[in-house]
């Protein structure tokens, strides 16, 4: 396990776990959500990959594993999906204990 998935796995655990809170209702809008980071990742993905055939950016490859998609690592990749994922689910869930307070 490479210290990079480390991190992704460590950011995104908590968020997944308490987005199946009852009364959040997180996944209402899964349609939604899937479409958000999908455009996240195809921009990011796609400034990332011209990115690094330009030599602007690397990884250290004792730092994530050695497949690629598209010249750029799996974690790299799970980074465009786990952290947006991460700042939508904190964004409702903010709303949610504002609501709450009222």
């Amino acid at each position: 396990m490479t210290k990079y998935m480390y991190a992704l796995i460590i950011s995104g655990i908590i968020p997944l776990l308490l987005s199946f809170w009852p009364g959040l209702n997180f996944y209402r809008n899964l349609k939604r959500l899937f479409y958000t980071i999908a455009l996240i990742v195809i921009i990011f993905g796609l400034w990332d990959v011209f990115a690094v055939l330009r030599g602007h950016w690397s990884f250290d490859p004792t730092g994530v594993w050695p497949l690629r998609i598209i010249n750029l690592p799996l974690e790299e990749w799970l980074f465009f999906i786990i952290i947006p994922f991460c700042c939508i689910f904190t964004w409702e869930a903010l709303k949610y204990i504002k609501e709450r307070i009222k």
